[in-house]
């Protein structure tokens, strides 16, 4: 931190505070090295010199020299310090970013500062979640949204709407016309109430924990923990349930995810998790892998279940519904399919 409490203590003239003398040196400087000097000041320091600098009255080449006597040779004879404000500027360009100095001359408006946070916000979201919001909105507000996201996260926005709704609103992207500023401030105004839900979400821990305990169970075991739930509160069931995958569940899964999962699985753990499945569960898998994979395993599987510790299924079909979680948790797979999509066939 740079002490400018100890510039000159008798300097003709109106008195000049601490602060005045250490712009008035900063200005006397010039960019190159009042820019390398600036890392040295605090905050709250550069913004009090900041603000000297702007109304510093003129000060005399004689003045100046006593200020700055120790580096009498940067300056010439007559030279005073002239629009204060804009050199200031200057210097601080020299030596901080472009946002540094925005904030520390105050330029972003409460508006701008509240627009890049909301989309800031937004951004570290769950796309999914992001898409069932705009589902219920106008396209032409999924739009402007998408419009304002950053392009990773808003092409992943994107993905996760409906197949039958995407290339209507990437027309109206493509085609968006300058939006009114009162608008754009009711669509924001609505992406608030979006980044609440998200926060109420992101603090509904129990249900998440729930979850994760029945993902360690078997289907029927779920099933029971559920029905005896809902006697107490159909709504911790509808927050629960969501966030639970089973192997069963493999019957939801988008054809293209179930393809992409299955073949990080390998076929021993495949053939055990078959074991006594249905035979819709059955074909649904087999469907999904390589003709060879699945000739492999329904040769295999023709053997029954005799001999087989039921133990051994569960551990293989919960090992192919955690790979799923895993896999959807990267977004590199939908466990479900998105509303409005018609099932693919399997």
């Amino acid at each position: 931190m740079m002490d400018f409490d100890d510039f000159g203590s008798n300097l003709p003239g109106t008195p000049l505070s601490q602060a005045d003398k250490a712009a008035a040196v900063l200005l006397a400087m010039g960019k190159g090295v009042a820019g390398k000097l600036l890392k040295y000041f605090t905050q709250a320091e550069l913004q009090t010199i900041i603000a000297s600098a702007q109304t510093l009255r003129s000060i005399p080449p004689d003045e100046l020299n006593q200020l700055v006597n120790e580096f009498e040779d940067l300056f010439t004879e007559g030279a005073g310090l002239m629009d204060n404000a804009k050199a200031i500027e200057s210097i601080l360009e020299e030596g901080l970013t472009p946002e540094e100095v925005d904030g520390l001359l105050g330029r972003r408006t409460a508006f701008q500062t509240y627009e890049e946070s909301i989309w800031d916000q937004l951004q570290d979201a769950d796309p999914d979640f992001i898409a069932k919001f705009l589902m219920r909105e106008h396209p032409q507000t999924v739009a402007y949204i998408l419009s304002m996201l950053p392009s990773s996260f808003g092409a992943k926005v994107l993905l996760k709407l409906p197949e039958s709704r995407r290339a209507d609103v990437m027309n109206r992207t493509v085609n968006l016309k300058n939006v009114s500023q009162k608008a754009a401030q009711i669509i924001e105004n609505r992406v608030q109430e979006l980044i609440a839900e998200i926060a109420a979400e992101r603090n509904s821990v129990g249900s998440a924990k729930v979850a994760d305990l029945m993902n360690e169970l078997d289907k029927p075991q779920v099933d029971t923990l559920l029905n005896s739930l809902e006697t107490i509160s159909k709504s911790a069931v509808e927050k629960v349930r969501p966030k639970i995958f089973l192997f069963e569940d493999l019957l939801a899964m988008p054809q293209r995810s179930r393809v992409l999962l299955l073949n990080d699985v390998s076929g021993d753990v495949l053939t055990m998790a078959l074991r006594g499945a249905s035979m819709e569960i059955r074909e649904c898998v087999l469907s999904a892998i390589s003709p060879r994979q699945r000739r492999m395993i329904e040769s295999d599987l023709a053997t029954g279940t005799t001999g087989i510790n039921p133990r051994e299924i569960a551990i293989a079909r919960r090992a192919v519904a955690q790979e799923a979680i895993r896999l959807a948790n990267s977004g590199q797979i939908q466990l479900k399919e998105a509303e409005g999509d018609a099932p693919q066939a399997a």
